[in-house]
């Protein structure tokens, strides 16, 4: 099953975004943003630019 992006209202009246894995696990959200339509607007910039980041192992 593939992931998915959802979008909600959360308890302040902002709208947030989460990303779920295929077996429901949340793996990445996003900040409060004040419509929903800025919320989904995060998604496809999240989608965008994960669809070319690479990989960067940081040293601690």
């Amino acid at each position: 099953m593939a992931g998915k992006f959802e979008v909600y209202e959360d308890k302040a009246g902002k709208f947030r975004f989460r990303l779920k894995a295929g077996n429901g696990e949340i793996v990445a959200s996003g900040e409060a943003y004040e419509t929903k339509a800025s919320a989904r607007a995060g998604c496809e910039a999240v989608q965008r630019a994960a669809e070319k980041a690479s990989i960067v192992e940081k040293e601690s």
